[in-house]
């Protein structure tokens, strides 16, 4: 199924796509529709264009593509499926996301992965080729965050400030040497070691197989481990204890 969605309503288009029988559904000229893909699963779902906020909210298992940018909370809860974004991002990509994986072939806007968590065999995943703004793992409860810092310089750092603020969970991978300005003392910064490589390469080589790219070129380099430092890194700053 083929979809213009130009002017369309956004309640209109989202209707036609979750009634429609096609498994795989086009939009064209999409210009800012918000929630597309809310709630699906087992549909395949390429835009051509903006889609608005909330791409794939509560996404469950269906897949989405977007050749162009997307605007806040793309992927916002989503428990399943995948979300991939030929362009950027805007605020709190991956909110609250709990499973499944997200790709932005450039950069995202602040708090990309805030409240992100894991349960049992769900660990969601986000990728960003480009920088990330600050407060990037905000909250973070679970799931691996890895920014890529691709085509990056000084006015572009690899992540902004207070990156992991609240964080007491999961993990961030950075392609840098340089840890990241203002980061909390209860984040643990290393040097990612041959265990996170491998994970770190899976994520690489499937982010290059979407967008292209030389993987071995981008895995030469060094990248760092953010995690919580302790069990309860926060419990200091609430208790006596």
């Amino acid at each position: 199924m083929k979809i213009t969605a130009n002017l369309m309503h956004f309640q209109a288009l989202n209707s036609d796509v979750r009634n429609s029988p096609d498994k795989e559904i086009i939009i064209d000229k999409c210009i800012g529709q918000r929630y597309i893909g809310s709630g699906l699963s087992g549909k395949k779902i390429k835009i051509n264009g903006t889609p608005g906020n909330a791409l794939g909210a509560y996404l469950d298992g269906a897949s989405i593509e977007v050749f162009g940018n997307a605007q806040d909370a793309a992927g916002d809860t989503m428990n399943e499926g995948e979300i991939i974004i030929h362009g950027s991002s805007g605020d709190a990509t991956g909110y609250a996301m709990r499973g499944g994986k997200i790709f932005v072939q450039g950069s995202a806007g602040y708090r990309a992965g805030i409240h992100m968590k894991a349960y049992e065999e769900k660990i969601p995943k986000l990728v960003i080729g480009g920088c990330a703004g600050s407060f990037l793992g905000e909250y973070q409860a679970g799931g691996v965050i890895l920014v890529l810092g691709i085509g990056q310089d000084e006015s572009c750092p690899v992540v902004g400030n207070f990156c992991g603020t609240g964080m007491h969970g999961g993990k961030i991978f950075l392609r840098t040497n340089d840890i990241p300005k203002r980061l909390p003392k209860q984040v643990a910064v290393s040097e990612a070691d041959e265990n996170d490589m491998a994970e770190i390469a899976a994520l690489v080589e499937e982010y290059c197989g979407y967008f292209g790219g030389d993987s071995k070129k981008l895995l030469s380099d060094k990248y760092l481990k953010l995690l919580p430092n302790t069990k309860n890194p926060y419990k200091r700053l609430y208790t006596n204890n």
